[in-house]
């Protein structure tokens, strides 16, 4: 042909023939639908060939001129709607391929190319429920044995028995049906059994390598674990395959967030922000990477981004107000008031609006409406949790009944040897953070962050296993943990700080896997701490604290816990009270510093000038010298916590040591 497009003699001849070049030679289709055009002009088939051709060959804005008069035309076409979207999502202007792709499922909801390309930009734009929704429908209109479309309509439908009875039953006849395994991963993820989606997912890679959307999956769930560097290795290749992919390249961005990569992160939302200037989520996204990263006035920046175009965004504001560095104004107020009174507000919104109502009434001295509004958003929030009290209080029973004295003195020379962690133990808002950027502005010392590692250890070896382990297997367990921990560090200090405060709770593994570690433990008054974190939205985990009366349960299980290491492993932990700390820091900090082996050093005692990422709830106030002023606070709302004092019991009258008894 020459590079010229062939004569035709009928409208659909020609027409085939340009479908048929479109994936070979897309440049030759669009010449071939030019030549349609000649002679039939706004014919809509062509037009959409000549966009799609010109699309696939590079030459985006030409394809955008054409399909944006196809859609003038035709505005009820639903494939000409999915290929201005992805004509959209090929320059990047992201909010305009969503409009046209939401358009074209509504149009259409059996296009199922339209579906997955929806789902990878409201994934990019952090909408990660409605792209997971979006995802199912990809797969309920991509399949078509009869059963799958069943099971898939049920997954759309969140009706999860049904769909796994119908899965079972296709993957016992068609083991190796990679469509079907994936299918059932995306239900194990739903129903949070991510090992098992995990497992399905390697293997469904292992039948069909080139199944990108399953490794997209697979990444997700690896990230969901906190299993970093290997969610990082599936997301690198999938962004070689597509780099401009948008639901890829959010996921990176969010990966390098939890290891500590921040800059990288800011750099990729900024690009993710450049493809979508209007969504509010991904603002959001960007502020608590620069918020983490020490750079509060671009943070603000990126919340008030956000509130601007999405006032109803409850999180962002909660977000504002966890800064826990600047007070709201009045206007402010009044439109979260008027936010809070809208009836259409989704409870994850009204639940956050309450938190940060709470902070801001706090913050002008209205301690009884900030009271209600804490006390209101605890509430909600308490609705979508499960916690069970109970649970937490026979935990510390059995491991009380399995680390003994006795335990400890038959494994004397188990576990690895390495003297690399430093643990930072206790309860939320205790001051553990402090301890953190202290220690870790010595320059033997790296600060990470509240590290997963342990809690993953302890859920898969499990407190009956672990006393029939060997001393070999203890230390390979160590060497486990130092190696998935490796990632977050980026220095070669020798030492480094693992501050998840609820590794409490795992004090007994620790020392069994890790005996030359050093366990810090934080610990502040019961009314005090208790109250912090129950006036405090955390972002994950927690789920005690959204009751007066489970918070103080749980201080009083750690108390009871602690006493028993003490009398176990005497000279094991090293406490610090935060009073003492804000009293008289040099001494406290010292102390601290001899106990973990180090050298003093004067910067240890300059610790907000450390420009370290810091992804707690306290990262700015630990970048101001220490003060005073938030000791008692809890004091302005004693008449309300009664059942805070009687859960607490004696860690109330008895601090700061142990309950008579306790042990």
């Amino acid at each position: 042909m020459n590079g010229v497009a062939e004569p035709v003699g009928t409208l659909a001849t020609a027409l085939k023939h340009a479908e048929q070049l479109l994936n070979s030679d897309p440049s030759l289709a669009a010449e071939q639908a030019h030549e349609i055009l000649k002679a039939v002009p706004q014919q809509p088939n062509a037009m959409l060939m000549l966009g799609a051709a010109q699309r696939l060959s590079g030459n985006v804005d030409a394809a955008i001129l054409t399909l944006q008069e196809l859609v003038r035309l035709y505005p009820q076409a639903a494939l000409a709607q999915l290929e201005l979207g992805l004509a959209y999502g090929a320059v990047r202007q992201g909010d305009a391929a969503v409009s046209h792709l939401r358009h074209a499922v509504a149009l259409k909801p059996e296009l199922s190319t339209a579906w997955l390309a929806l789902g990878d930009h409201l994934r990019g734009i952090g909408d990660a429920e409605e792209a997971d929704a979006a995802y199912a429908q990809h797969v309920r209109h991509s399949v078509h044995d009869a059963r799958l479309l069943q099971a898939a309509g049920e997954l759309v439908e969140n009706r999860l028995p049904q769909a796994e009875q119908l899965l079972r039953e296709h993957l016992r006849a068609h083991p190796t049906d990679v469509a079907a395994i994936r299918m059932f991963a995306e239900l194990a993820a739903r129903i949070g059994r991510y090992g098992d989606a995990e497992n399905l997912l390697a293997r469904c890679l292992e039948l069909a390598p080139s199944f990108t959307a399953a490794r997209h999956n697979y990444a997700i769930v690896l990230h969901r674990q906190y299993k970093s560097a290997q969610a990082l290795t599936e997301i690198e290749r999938l962004l070689e395959i597509d780099a401009r992919n948008p639901g890829y390249r959010n996921l990176k961005a969010a990966i390098l967030t939890h290891i500590g990569r921040y800059a990288e992160a800011i750099e990729l939302y900024k690009g993710v922000l450049d493809s979508y200037p209007k969504q509010a989520k991904v603002w959001m996204s960007y502020g608590h990477a620069l918020k983490t990263s020490g750079q509060q006035a671009a943070c603000i920046a990126a919340y008030r981004k956000s509130i601007e175009l999405m006032p109803g965004l409850g999180e962002a504001w909660w977000s504002l107000a966890n800064l826990k560095t600047q007070q709201f104004a009045s206007e402010d107020i009044a439109t979260m008031q008027a936010q809070l009174a809208s009836r259409d507000l989704a409870d994850e919104d009204r639940f956050h609006f309450e938190f940060a109502l709470g902070k801001a009434l706090e913050d002008v001295g209205d301690y009884a409406d900030s009271f209600k509004h804490y006390e209101t958003g605890n509430r909600l929030r308490r609705k979508s949790i499960v916690y069970d009290g109970n649970e937490t209080a026979r935990h510390v029973e059995r491991c009380k009944a399995t680390f003994t004295s006795e335990y400890f003195q038959t494994r004397l020379s188990a576990g690895c040897q390495a003297r690399d962690p430093i643990f930072i133990v206790g309860l939320p808002r205790s001051g553990s953070t402090l301890l953190e950027q202290i220690l870790s502005s010595h320059p033997l010392v790296e600060g990470t962050m509240e590290l997963p590692d342990i809690t993953s250890i302890a859920r898969d070896v499990g407190l009956v296993r672990v006393v029939e382990l060997s001393p070999e297997e203890l230390a390979a367990l160590g060497e486990r943990y130092l190696s998935q921990t490796r990632i977050q560090r980026k220095t070669a200090a020798p030492h480094f700080i693992d501050k998840m405060p609820n590794n409490f709770l795992h004090i007994g593994l620790i020392h069994s896997i890790l005996p030359n570690a050093k366990i810090v433990d934080a610990r502040r008054h019961p009314l005090g701490c208790c109250f912090s974190a129950f006036k405090q939205h955390f972002a994950r985990g927690q789920h005690f604290s959204y009751g007066l009366e489970d918070v103080g349960r749980y201080y009083a299980d750690y108390v009871r816990l602690m006493a028993h290491f003490d009398a176990v492993l005497p000279g094991k932990i090293h406490r610090v009270i935060y009073e003492a700390m804000v009293e008289d820091m040099e001494a406290q900090t010292r102390a601290l510093l001899e106990y973990c082996g180090l050298p003093f050093d004067e910067r240890c005692l300059r610790f907000y000038e450390n420009e370290r990422a810091v992804r707690t709830a306290s990262s700015e106030q630990v970048r101001r010298p220490i003060y005073r002023e938030g000791v008692d606070q809890w004091r302005h709302f004693e008449p309300w916590l009664s059942p805070l004092k009687d859960a607490l019991g004696g860690c109330l009258t008895s601090y700061p040591t142990a309950p008579a008894g306790a042990t």
